[in-house]
């Protein structure tokens, strides 16, 4: 048995490199799309059936703040999704996949990610 393993290991201080951290928001991301999944097919349903229905809907969205929230966090995830999933196509052609090319495609799926969400964010409350 190996005496020089760690034995209490402080996750805390472990510094995850940005490849990693790409990867775990990817997962966490797909993780909020299927729940969130769940309580907007019903609304799409709703506003589909009638013109009722559609106006309801979408006097909800405009009316309750938390519904609002929920619509942007749901939004966040999914254009981090596609950005996180558009590096991954990338790479699976054969680009970036150095160290120096990994950190420079997950810091920039990172990047477009954030912003996917600033523009989501403004296109709800702006």
């Amino acid at each position: 048995m190996n005496k020089q393993r760690p034995v209490n290991l402080d996750l805390t201080t472990i510094k995850l490199p940005v490849m990693g951290l790409a990867s775990i928001l990817h997962r966490v991301s797909a993780v909020i799309i299927w729940v969130a999944a769940a309580y907007f097919l019903p609304m799409l349903y709703m506003s589909l059936e009638s013109a009722e229905g559609f106006h309801k809907i979408t006097s909800l969205l405009a009316e309750n703040i938390f519904i609002q929230f929920f619509t942007w966090g749901f939004l966040t995830a999914l254009g981090y999704y596609v950005a996180g999933g558009l590096k991954h196509i990338i790479q699976e052609l054969g680009f970036f996949e150095t160290l120096e090319g990994g950190r420079f495609i997950s810091s920039f799926a990172i990047g477009m990610g954030v912003l996917m969400s600033f523009a989501s964010g403004f296109w709800i409350w702006g």
